[in-house]
């Protein structure tokens, strides 16, 4: 028996060699780059537990944390022209399509599923970041068009999560036709009586806050969201000045009166069925009390009431008769 092989040997290598350790056991915060234990962010529906920076999430997962009991409904979305204009840059554009669905469990940048929050029927469309950056095109305003639909057909609330860099510069005009039609989709929840809900999260930028994003009857985000049109950079070089601190962040666009509220994720569920049960049930939640009548009061006459006029007395000494003579 050699024990230097048997013995010796395994426990350097034991020394020596390191463990292979996954790679996404730990995920580094990108606000205070402190490392994270994935169960414990995922248990924090992905809010940093050090500074309280929101991750960006997928459709997905946005999903799961809204609906009650993660119960949810997605439905298909109608089918487009994939390449209409037949781009290609370094890529082709159909290629890039394909990577992006290979990366993500969904087809397109929208997922659009219908449920309950807080115990009120609500359709949800929520974008996809990972997905080309969210980006809008046939297939998003078609989505969009869907859940406006499907929320007037079911008499429920419409909730839309953009989270996206604007329009799909690979579709060119027809990605910018879609800013009207999604403004379309939303007069027609508006019509038919129904609440219509933004929850904006990071990034919301480009055509998609010039269009839908902004015309909800209530315009949520979360905290430290990227919410505006162009970038920073962009309006600093155009205007020559230098913008304040927490530029196009939900907090600078809540004092300015932009947004309604910014709620934290963990708090979005219970806020956002506090809202449809406001918005959706039209009786009143509490027992309707008469209140006493004052009978003094209503017999006393009006004060404002004119006084009733007095019929006229006969002179006197003189009696009318029956038939309209005097004696």
């Amino acid at each position: 028996m050699n024990w230097i092989a048997n013995f010796v040997r395994p426990k350097i290598r034991a020394l020596v060699n390191k463990p292979d350790v996954p790679d996404n056991l730990w995920e580094k915060c990108p606000s205070c780059e402190q490392m994270v234990f994935h169960r414990e962010l995922e248990a924090n529906q992905r809010v940093c537990p050090h500074c309280n920076h929101h991750l960006r999430i997928t459709a997905r997962q946005r999903l799961d944390w809204l609906f009650d009991d993660s119960a949810y409904k997605a439905i298909e979305l109608p089918e487009t022209i994939v390449d209409p204009l037949k781009f290609r840059d370094r890529k082709r554009y159909t290629d890039r399509l394909k990577e992006a669905q290979a990366k993500n469990e969904d087809k397109e940048a929208i997922v659009v599923a219908h449920g309950e929050i807080g115990g009120s029927s609500v359709v949800v469309a929520a974008f996809n970041f990972s997905f080309m950056g969210g980006s809008m095109g046939m297939a998003v305003g078609e989505g969009l068009l869907a859940a406006a639909r499907l929320a007037v057909l079911q008499n429920a609330a419409l909730i839309v999560v953009p989270a996206s860099g604007g329009a799909r510069m690979q579709e060119g005009i027809l990605s910018l036709m879609q800013m009207p039609r999604s403004v379309i989709a939303v007069d027609l929840v508006k019509e038919a009586g129904l609440p219509y809900i933004v929850l904006l999260s990071d990034p919301t930028t480009g055509g998609v806050s010039a269009s839908f994003a902004m015309l909800g009857d209530i315009a949520i985000a979360e905290p430290g969201a990227t919410i505006g049109f162009a970038g920073k950079r962009v309006i600093e070089e155009t205007i020559r000045e230098t913008l304040p601190e927490g530029f196009q962040r939900a907090e600078y666009l809540l004092d300015h009166g932009m947004v309604d509220m910014v709620v934290p994720r963990q708090e979005l569920k219970v806020t956002l069925g506090r809202i449809l049960n406001l918005l959706s049930v039209k009786t009143p939640s509490a027992e309707i009390v008469t209140l006493p009548v004052n009978e003094e009061a209503a017999s006393e006459p009006e004060a404002d009431a004119e006084p009733k006029p007095k019929p006229e007395k006969a002179e006197s000494g003189k009696e009318e008769s029956a038939d309209g003579k005097t004696e």
